[in-house]
């Protein structure tokens, strides 16, 4: 079994690919560069290596054409570590769901109307078997737009529950739930007369927003 990972010969400018003995942890070969047919190409020279355990199973460094039966493991760290990347993004995607069971607000308006119809520009050109490149072309799109959109099942998971950012009204919250739900048609100048006596600085229009 070996293992495969890169490693800087010159930081930000050259990587090389190293290749160890997984059980003895010996090198066995450094490959000039990190690209997936120099390994593919080294691999094939070695036809005798059973298995190959990849760190980090970057596309570059997965050897499946050269090794199609091999048992790819990844280590440790970068599974929790990819793990962990890939929770918040689909906890965010999934928003839309769990929104409606805290009662949150979801974006709407013309950016969440635009950002649907976008939605529906790309898969629909998507199914006419039109590239990614192309698409961006024909809607005047980033790629990164685009494949964002295309990454998406559904329409309604390009929507998000708005960023939450803390104001001058966090500390009197409590006390304005309370005040409103005693009594709902509470003017909001009374709100903020009551509030200031309480030690709020912001304004009128920061209150109602």
């Amino acid at each position: 079994m070996i293992g495969v990972d890169e490693f800087a010969l010159r930081r930000r400018h050259r990587c090389a690919t190293v290749v160890i003995d997984a059980e003895t942890h010996e090198r066995i070969d450094v490959l000039p560069d990190r690209t997936a047919g120099t390994l593919e190409t080294w691999l094939r020279a070695h036809s005798g290596v059973g298995s190959c355990g990849v760190t980090d199973r970057q596309p570059t460094r997965k050897p499946s054409a050269a090794l199609p039966d091999a048992i790819q493991v990844g280590d440790r760290w970068h599974v929790w570590h990819n793990l962990c990347a890939a929770a918040p993004s689909e906890v965010k995607a999934h928003s839309n769901c769990w929104a409606t069971v805290l009662d949150a607000p979801l974006y709407d308006g013309p950016w969440a109307q635009s950002t649907l119809e976008r939605w529906h520009q790309v898969h629909y050109l998507l199914n006419q078997g039109v590239g990614l490149l192309e698409c961006g072309r024909r809607l005047q799109l980033a790629l990164s737009t685009v494949k964002r959109h295309a990454r998406a099942d559904g329409p309604e998971r390009m929507l998000r529950v708005p960023k939450y950012r803390s104001s001058l009204v966090d500390p009197h919250r409590e006390h304005l739930r309370r005040r409103r739900a005693e009594n709902p048609a509470v003017p909001v100048q009374h709100l903020l007369k009551e509030i200031k006596a309480l030690g709020f600085t912001g304004c009128l229009n920061l209150l109602h927003k």
